[in-house]
């Protein structure tokens, strides 16, 4: 009876960080450049009473045997990398990434990192940055003052009119 207790608490603990996953997904539905995680679980071990094969007296074995599993635990959760749906927002500076890639970002320390959150602003000094003020590296010029339009072609070249 106790191992059954150990066997169901150790599922039912999988179960509420599968629920977490999903819920946290459900949260992020709208957060630009999200990329949802799914969870990945294994057995634990099996206990076994009986083997198969195992002798039952009188020249008989057994066809099948006995085993008794202790349940699952979570292994990994890993993010899955499709492309969400692609929404015209009207902002100038609002780029999407199609396939694979990401935005190189300079963290404030200094080290690199990566987004696919292409909701981008300009800062006060005319740079490229995230939503989190994040410059954004890899070619992203400043922005001069005085300009009118930005155009960012398909392939990535930025184009601007109207600066001084």
């Amino acid at each position: 009876m106790l191992r059954a207790l150990y066997s169901s608490a150790a599922g039912m603990q999988s179960q509420q960080t599968n629920l977490d996953v999903i819920a946290n997904n459900l949260a992020n539905v709208n957060t630009t450049g999200f990329k949802k995680n799914k969870t990945e679980f294994q057995d634990l071990l099996y206990q076994t009473s009986r083997s198969a094969g195992a002798d039952q007296g009188g020249g008989n074995q057994l066809p099948t045997g006995v085993q008794i599993g202790h349940g699952s635990r979570l292994v990994a959760t890993s993010k899955i990398f499709t492309t969400g749906e692609l929404t015209q927002t009207g902002e100038r500076l609002d780029v999407a990434i199609q396939g694979d890639g990401f935005f190189e970002v300079q963290m404030p320390d200094g080290t690199k990192a990566y987004t696919r959150d292409g909701a981008l602003k300009t800062a006060s000094d005319g740079r490229i940055t995230t939503s989190d003020g994040l410059p954004v590296q890899g070619g992203f010029q400043p922005i001069a003052a005085g300009t009118t339009s930005i155009s960012i072609s398909p392939t990535g070249d930025v184009t601007t009119t109207g600066s001084a």
